[in-house]
């Protein structure tokens, strides 16, 4: 694994989100000086916070699986998510709304899924169900330490024995007809493959390697942190600073001093110079390579993944119907994935998330009141409408969302709002997402794995990428795993795993201070 030469002793992330903070921590594990820099107010950046009326949003995911890849970060300094962090396993991890009338609880024990399709479905697609696990979970085994959890130098470490297990267990096929060879039934095949839409690209086109997405989903569980998702960056945030980080908020960066091929401080737009031995960029990829001077050349234009509307709701009321996530499906299928990634058009009938925070912590929420999260995805900006449209589109494209609620079942929806923030591709345009999407880029077989920009910067030595636009990708697992490779560049060490802990050299100090020995 290639690394950063020379002295490392002292650097500075720029970001404090997931990535960032990930990164921060398994850096303070391997004795380095951390200096966090964060343009906003405090941290989280995608998974930030915003109060409004007394009701606390979270304003970016709000799906949570993987969580021991977070604890490997807290390990990295002797300490544990599961002791800052009340984390609550969701059953159902998902409740799926048909056009039909149907309804499908998502379990993530296997016994209770299957009696659940077996259920919905009948017992041929219950077997079948049975199979599809068991798939999954070879896949998962197949790839995550391989393909997924690795630093690539280049595309020849594809070439090993578990690409050829990765081949027989059919994942360079495309994701419906692999899905659709355990499962006839249609609706149950969209529970398993919606996921491919957090990588930018359709069913029918992805590999059927990104079912990996669907075994976090519906295997391996979804789990919901008391307090919103965004305690997990606020708990990572005081973890760093315990174990010795400084925290800069509100200290946006300007600009990287570089001299003989390194870059030798960060300065802030206030005018401060922070001196450094190495970078981790975490921002997003237009803004990292502006810092940088150069965009690296690639052989084919970038792709974005789809963008989304969001609006947050709080309500005077709620609906038995929903469950803490509810993913309720229009009639069309296909057609959406075109509209969102070929046509550029607005969903016709849409498939929405509905997040319900509140189900599991009232506290989010004024006494009485309720909050709701509706994810409709949309083009981004490349593919659809302009940013710019968005400033009248979004209020009218908000009116339909709640007539199409209404008519799917929640009854007075609008009427019940007494708060609320609509977020579009305007919006996500503002805090410099490239093509107005906050997924990033697409998961292309182009910008997947080796193909994808690496966290190594050619020219600046010492300057090391990490977020959703490198490797290994969107989501929140992955983003913490970025976090912890571009650690891994600059310590050489690889990342801890949760159940064995390092001793901070920071945790050392203050320890031996508080001795009264």
């Amino acid at each position: 694994m290639k690394g950063v030469p020379g002295p490392t002793g002292h650097v500075v992330v720029v970001g404090a989100g997931l990535s960032g903070l990930a990164c921060a921590l398994h850096l303070l594990g391997a004795g380095r000086r951390v200096t966090v820099v964060e343009r906003d107010t405090g941290p989280g950046g995608r998974a930030g916070r915003l109060r409004l009326g007394g009701f606390e949003i979270d304003t970016g995911p709000t799906v949570l699986t993987m969580p021991h890849l977070a604890d490997e970060a807290f390990a990295a300094v002797g300490d544990s998510l599961y002791r800052r962090v009340g984390l609550t396993a969701l059953h159902p991890a998902y409740r799926a709304r048909f056009a039909d009338g149907s309804s499908l609880d998502v379990h993530t024990d296997g016994e209770a899924m299957e009696a659940e399709v077996r259920r919905f479905a009948g017992p041929a697609q219950a077997a079948g169900y049975r199979e599809l696990r068991q798939w999954l979970e070879r896949l998962y085994r197949a790839q995550m330490r391989r393909f997924i959890d690795t630093n690539f130098d280049s595309p020849f470490q594809l070439l090993h024995p578990d690409l050829a297990r990765l081949a027989a267990l059919g994942g360079f096929g495309r994701l419906d007809g692999r899905i659709r060879r355990f499962l006839s039934d249609e609706r149950l095949r969209r529970v398993f493959s919606f996921q491919s839409l957090y990588a930018g690209v359709a069913p029918a086109r992805a590999l059927a390697a990104y079912a990996v997405i669907a075994y976090m989903d519906t295997v391996a569980g979804v789990w919901f942190p008391k307090g919103g998702m965004h305690a997990l960056p606020r708990a990572m945030a005081d973890a760093a600073a315990e174990a010795g980080a400084e925290l800069r908020w509100a200290a946006e960066v300007s600009a990287l001093e570089r001299s003989a091929g390194r870059v030798r401080a960060v300065r802030l737009a206030s005018g401060e110079r922070i001196a450094c031995d190495a970078v981790v960029l975490t921002c997003e990829l237009p803004v990292a390579y502006e810092l940088l001077g150069r965009r690296p050349r690639r052989p084919v234009r970038p792709r974005h993944s789809p963008s989304a509307v969001v609006l947050h709701a709080g309500t005077d009321r709620t609906w038995p119907e929903l469950a803490h996530h509810t993913l309720s499906f229009g009639a069309a299928w296909e057609r959406t994935f075109d509209e969102l990634t070929r046509t550029g058009e607005l969903m016709s009938d849409p498939s929405l998330l509905i997040t319900r925070p509140t189900a599991h912590d009232p506290s989010l929420a004024p006494p009485g009141r309720h909050l709701h999260y509706v994810l409709a995805p949309c083009p981004n900006t490349t593919t659809g409408p302009p940013a710019t449209a968005w400033r009248d589109l979004g209020p009218r494209y908000r009116d339909s969302l709640v007539r199409e609620l209404e008519r799917r079942g929640l009854e007075g929806f609008g009427d019940s709002i007494e708060q609320e923030l609509l977020v579009t591709p305007l919006d996500w345009s503002a805090r410099g997402h490239a093509a107005g999407s906050p997924f990033s880029l697409s998961h292309t077989f182009a910008q997947t794995g080796p193909f994808r920009p690496r966290n190594l910067v050619r020219g600046t030595e010492n300057v090391v990428l990490a977020g959703c636009g490198t490797t290994p990708g969107v989501g929140v697992p992955t983003v913490l795993i970025s976090g912890k490779l571009a650690a891994a560049r600059i310590t050489g060490l690889p990342g801890l795993r949760p159940g064995r802990t390092r001793t901070s050299p920071s945790l050392l100090v203050r320890a031996g201070a508080d001795d009264p020995s």
